[in-house]
């Protein structure tokens, strides 16, 4: 699974699974927490993370959303997504 960005040890990924999973989403990980966040709307699907790792996942995603959007159609066309700038 393919990471798009890393910041302040939180890991964002996106997989590659063409027409197999919706809404358009990707993954978060923080050491052992993990939560799947939905692009459209910015919001936890599934998962924890703690809270302060949670505020910056959504606030990173609300800043990139297009960007998030456009990597969604790539995989879900088999492609390779870009990385986004981190949070900073």
């Amino acid at each position: 699974m393919p990471t798009i960005s890393m910041f302040y040890g939180i890991i964002i990924r996106m997989y590659f699974a063409p027409g197999e999973h919706s809404p358009p989403h990707f993954h978060v990980y923080y050491n052992e927490h993990k939560a799947t966040v939905d692009i459209r709307t910015c919001e936890v699907l599934t998962g924890d993370l703690p809270k302060r790792q949670a505020k910056l996942a959504l606030a990173w995603a609300e800043l990139h959303q297009e960007e998030l959007m456009a990597n969604w159609k790539l995989v879900m066309n088999g492609e390779d997504p870009f990385k986004i700038q981190p949070l900073q």
